[in-house]
């Protein structure tokens, strides 16, 4: 009971500092994740769109600038260029072992192969006939098998009646095979697998719990359940209730990392609230990456941050 209200306190805290403009944030204590007074380490800011973290094979970071049609490059000394032009819009990426990107893309809505030039492919582009409305996220798998979310339409300022949402869960099979795993997620975001790849974890933003499923032989889910619950949940400027889940990443000891409006909710491979950590700005995705794979970098609103961990990153796969 002392340890759960120590990290409500903790938590509590750090996120009355981080909404009071604190000019720098530190990450408190979390038993095997993080060091207390480790500095959330601001690399750049001013980015045109800041989503898809990867650990690239060489220790840098990749992470698609969307808006700006780039994907960029963060080395292990900070700094800072375009790995690829003309990126059709990508979002979510992911790496196979021969080298080659995996994408979900905006402009063009497809998953496919943005890199290198020479393999570039589409691998889906609709479902059915019908082309995707927003592929957001992705996971790949060992056996080459791809997990993607397409988050759909939702009103914005610029267009306030936009077509009507189809979200959905999607699996691309190591032959190829394109199958709708799920349409009854109001906002599928962030996916993940667990180190045993038997587990599906999804982040829907607009609900309470980051959820899971269990993968079946084929490669199907099953047996939805709520995984863990968000600190982040709370009522928007618009009057509406939200985890903000989004992006999801592993260490090498099964716990789940979510980035919320908390900031990055760490829990343990059951579920169970282990801490949080702040980020001055409210986090869309995160990913381990460094020659040690010991860093995790967060991406959000325009920035890019880095945080030295206990933890590392999950070692037998990229993502």
């Amino acid at each position: 009971m002392l340890a759960k209200r120590l990290l409500a306190f903790s938590i509590g805290a750090l996120l009355s500092s981080a909404a009071a403009g604190t000019e720098n944030v530190y990450t408190p204590p979390i038993l095997g994740v993080a060091a207390g007074g480790v500095l959330v380490d601001e690399i750049r800011d001013g980015f045109n769109g800041t989503e898809g973290p990867l650990g690239y094979s060489d220790g840098s970071l990749l992470f698609t600038e969307t808006n700006a049609n780039k994907i960029i490059r963060i080395a292990p000394d900070d700094t800072v260029s375009t790995f690829l032009d003309k990126s059709n819009g990508a979002n979510g990426l992911a790496l196979a072992p021969d080298g080659s990107i995996v994408a979900v893309q905006t402009l063009k809505t497809q998953v496919g192969v943005v890199y290198p030039a020479d393999k570039k492919q589409t691998l889906a582009a609709d479902y059915q006939g019908t082309p995707f409305q927003r592929p957001n996220d992705l996971v790949r798998a060992n056996n080459g098998a791809i997990y993607f979310t397409d988050s759909g339409t939702r009103p914005s300022k610029d267009n306030p009646n936009p077509p009507p949402s189809r979200p959905g869960v999607y699996y691309i099979s190591p032959g190829g095979e394109l199958k709708q795993l799920a349409n009854d997620i109001e906002r599928p975001n962030g996916i993940q697998l667990s180190k045993d790849e038997k587990v599906l974890y999804l982040a829907n933003t607009a609900g309470e719990h980051v959820l899971a499923y269990d993968i079946a032989a084929d490669g199907t889910i099953q047996n939805r359940r709520n995984f863990a619950k968000l600190a982040g949940w709370q009522q928007g400027e618009d009057g509406k209730w939200s985890g903000g889940a989004d992006g999801l990443a592993l260490d090498d000891e099964g716990r789940l990392y979510v980035a919320s409006n908390a900031g990055v909710e760490i829990f343990s491979d059951k579920g169970d609230a282990l801490g949080v950590i702040p980020i001055p700005k409210k986090p869309q995705n995160l990913a381990f990456s460094g020659p040690n794979k010991n860093v995790l970098y967060v991406v959000g609103r325009g920035s890019a941050y880095k945080i030295p961990l206990l933890s590392r990153g999950i070692s037998t796969r990229a993502k």
